[in-house]
């Protein structure tokens, strides 16, 4: 269609402003008019051509609107019929003849007087308007069919038209669309453009209430269910009393659950008040569901339910034996245990918490304890665990709620003996959710225990016939609270000769299984397995050392596919490293000569224990001390102390109260790459300050190990048997150690007593007197007599087992 406006002569009408609604063009609209100014409005035009000028106000609620409340396009219509009514209002009828715009409007005499413009648009049809004509006419029958408040048939008569203007008016006036909308339809001169957008407007209006219709077809279909389903069980409620059989059935079959579960009274009786508000509510309701699952979760936990226990001692010593080498002191606590349990009828749970490195069998070791005991054994991790809840549960308040980890895993026990392992203790953190390991207190006293109430079940629940085993790597982690509850244990790293053992009995033969071979496919000589210890693991446990033996094992089981069934592969020392590539590791050994300035000392981290040295250098400056080698805030604060012992000793080393004003000492530990803490390294500190100022070599041949005091005390120190295998390692057989770690020996390995010569001192004097190749400047008057160096297998003997 093309189309053209053309422009009218401007003509003056009374103007009328209406409220919530909008008249078309050829519209027969009824309305009441009850403002003055708008009763004025009407007599004049009735008083003249009939004719006025209707436009829609933008707020309905203004009762006496200004010129610029009112919307400027609006509808010429003639006044069909007009009666006055009994109360003073008038009641109209109107017809639209065309849309018009107000140019002026003016106020008269009380009533508003519009210079309009009429736009008449001149158009021809085209097969692109007929198209048009006809998807608007199709769109409005779907709206119509939809729209309930219609009637199809008479409003689908009245559009049957082949006029676009007047196709266009006549639909939009009997769109159930806002106001703002419906003007912006009346506002559109062009009939071409109007039908456009009515098209949008009815495509939209459409997907509205299809959208609503489905809304309510499946609203209606869930009632019916409802409905269906309330009948049905009426119905089977009925029968079944017709029957005999009364109301039992699924509920019956609960209470005698309930009754046979073996609860303690005060439980008993609140899981029979549930069940009954569970008859009482209606099955489909969500209420109904919590209650059912409160009573299952009541059910499903083991009340009286027990595992049969063995308690032969010779029985556990056997398995223990079969499935950890070594660990004597943990396996003797545990047959205590077992006796206890054989001397005592109703014995009180015991809190084990094993603590040690990576890989030394902790996990394995509550394995074991539930094996040789008949128990059922669950393991709950505790790593990373930081709320409150996992522990206790959530109350039943919360949608989805659920008991906590603990009773979670006695259910999966299915006795109230069970060995419970906590994995990982020492990795529990906390935030706004609250704190597990307060938690934990409860569940791991025993004197608590017996009365532990879960937030979901909220009824007291025995825990004290459930062994609980924790492990941690590190115990400072562990609130001192929860320390307090547990026995701790510790598990030591295992010497090189423990882990050969450990591989030949087990590593060797698990990781042959697992990679189907067979003993004529693969053999491990001991130098084989020595070489992957030392050059492919460095760790206190023997897990990395099972993970190499299985690359090797893949790799000949690869051989073997290739090859065929027979063939052999013998691993050694010469040809380990065709299997595993380089080595990962070097040992470290003794320095090749004596040096000024510096000390091997020994360390021992959470993976065994290592050598460090320790070196000084003198160099021009203002006094200055500067200690690298990513050191923490202990081991700074020890060579802080140790200078200044050395200055409290500076007329012994031939030096002057004043030397350090004209120079700078800079201590560095090598492997700058690994963070080092720890007191223990205070004699290797002030040896070397002590080596570099006088200017005396340290013997190569010697290590040391001590914390130091600014008196020069020589204090104990920890993990005495991880530092002695490491300086074993690197070839020394000689180490000084603090007088108060004498009573350790008794519990070192017999290879380490046979093999090196322990030197015990008080005092930092006798340390200089042993480490110095030379003698010092001047004597050093010594606060102690120097303890003469005694093999340790001599001083073993005659010293008391640590208590």
């Amino acid at each position: 269609m093309t189309a053209s406006r053309e422009k009218s002569e401007p003509r003056k009408l009374p103007m009328m402003p209406i409220r919530d609604m909008v008249i078309f063009p050829h519209m027969m609209t009824p309305f009441v008019v009850g403002r003055e100014s708008s009763v004025r409005a009407l007599e004049e035009a009735l008083n003249g051509d009939r004719k006025i000028f209707l436009a829609t106000q933008h707020d309905a609620s203004i009762d006496e609107p200004k010129a610029k409340d009112i919307y400027q396009v609006g509808s010429i219509c003639n006044i069909v019929q007009s009666v006055k009514m009994p109360d003073g209002n008038i009641k109209v009828l109107v017809e639209g003849v065309e849309r018009a715009k107000s140019m002026e409007v003016n106020d008269r005499d009380g009533f508003f007087v519009a210079t309009v413009r009429t736009g008449k648009t001149q158009f021809e049809m085209t097969p692109a308007v007929e198209q048009l004509m006809q998807r608007v006419t199709s769109l409005f029958e779907q709206y119509v069919k939809l729209q309930q408040s219609l009637n199809y048939e008479t409003i689908i008569a009245t559009v049957r038209m082949d006029e676009p203007a007047k196709l266009s008016d006549v639909i939009a006036a009997n769109l159930q669309i806002g106001i703002e909308e419906k003007q912006e339809l009346l506002a559109i001169f062009d009939p071409a453009a109007r039908l456009a957008r009515l098209a949008d407007v009815l495509d939209i209006e459409i997907e509205k209430l299809d959208l609503d219709r489905n809304i309510q077809s499946r609203v209606k279909r869930q009632m019916e269910r409802a409905q269906k389903e309330y009948y049905l069980n009426e119905k089977i409620k009925a029968i079944q009393k017709e029957l005999g059989r009364g109301e039992k059935s699924e509920f019956d079959e609960l209470r005698k659950k309930i009754e046979a579960a073996g609860m303690p009274k005060d439980v008993l009786d609140k899981a029979i008040q549930e069940l009954k508000k569970l008859e009482a509510m209606p099955p489909m309701s969500a209420e109904s569901t919590v209650s059912r699952n409160y009573i299952d979760w009541l059910l499903a936990v083991p009340w009286k339910k027990r595992s049969k226990e063995t308690r032969s001692i010779e029985y556990a010593e056997k398995v223990l034996n079969e499935d950890h080498y070594g660990l004597e002191k943990i396996k003797e606590r545990i047959l205590e245990f077992l006796a206890v349990r054989q001397l005592v009828k109703n014995p009180k749970g015991s809190i084990l918490c094993f603590v040690g490195p990576p890989g030394v069998g902790k996990t394995s070791l509550g394995m074991s304890i539930a094996k040789s005991t008949g128990r059922k054994f669950v393991r709950l991790s505790l790593g990373g665990v930081r709320d409150e809840a996992e522990i206790r549960g959530h109350r039943r308040t919360y949608i989805g709620a659920m008991p906590g980890q603990i009773i979670q895993h006695m259910k999966r026990a299915g006795t109230k003996n069970p060995v419970f392992l906590l994995d990982e203790v020492d990795k529990i953190s906390s935030d706004f959710r609250g704190d597990p390991a307060s938690a934990l207190l409860e569940v791991l006293d025993p004197e608590q225990n017996t009365t532990f109430q879960d937030h979901y079940l909220d009824v007291d629940y025995d825990l004290s016939q459930v062994l609980f085993v924790a492990t941690a790597n590190v115990l400072h982690t562990i609130p001192p609270a929860l320390q307090d509850r547990m026995e701790i244990l510790r598990l030591q790293g295992y010497t090189e000769q423990e882990k050969l053992e450990i591989a030949r009995q087990y590593l060797v033969k698990k990781q042959r299984e697992q990679t189907g071979l067979s003993e004529k496919n693969i053999v491990f000589k001991d130098d084989a397995i020595l070489e992957i210890i030392r050059y492919y693991t460095r760790e206190a446990g023997v897990r990395n050392l099972e993970r190499e033996m299985g690359n090797v094992c893949r790799k000949v089981a690869r051989k073997v596919v290739k090859a065929g069934a027979k063939h052999r592969e013998e691993i050694t020392a010469a040809n380990v490293g065709e299997f595993l590539g380089v080595p990962k590791y070097r040992d470290s050994e003794a320095h090749e000569k004596s040096e000024i300035g510096l000390v091997t000392g020994l360390a021992w981290t959470e993976v065994g224990g290592s050598i460090l040295t320790t070196e000084v250098q003198v160099l021009d400056g203002k006094g200055k001390l500067t200690v690298t080698g990513q050191l923490g805030d202990v081991m700074q604060e020890s060579a802080q102390a140790a200078l200044s012992y050395i200055r409290s000793k500076a007329h012994a080393l031939g030096l002057t109260r004043e030397f350090y004003r004209n120079m700078d000492l800079h201590l560095h530990v090598p492997e700058g790459a690994i963070p080092k803490d720890g007191p223990s390294a205070g004699i290797t500190m002030a040896t070397a300050l002590a080596s570099a100022l006088a200017k005396i070599p340290v013997r190569r041949d010697i290590a040391m190990t001590g914390e130091i005091t600014l008196r020069g005390k020589v204090l104990p120190i920890g993990g005495l048997k991880e530092k002695l295998l490491a300086a074993l390692r690197a070839g020394i057989f000689e180490a000084i150690l603090p007088k108060s770690n004498e009573k350790d020996v008794a519990e070192l390995p017999e290879n380490i007593k046979n093999s090196m010569k322990l030197h015990f001192v008080d005092s930092m004097d006798e340390v200089l007197a042993l480490a110095l190749e030379g003698p010092l400047p001047v004597a050093v008057p010594t606060e102690a007599a120097v303890l003469a160096a005694v093999p340790a297998a001599e001083l073993g003997g005659n010293l008391p087992a640590q208590q």
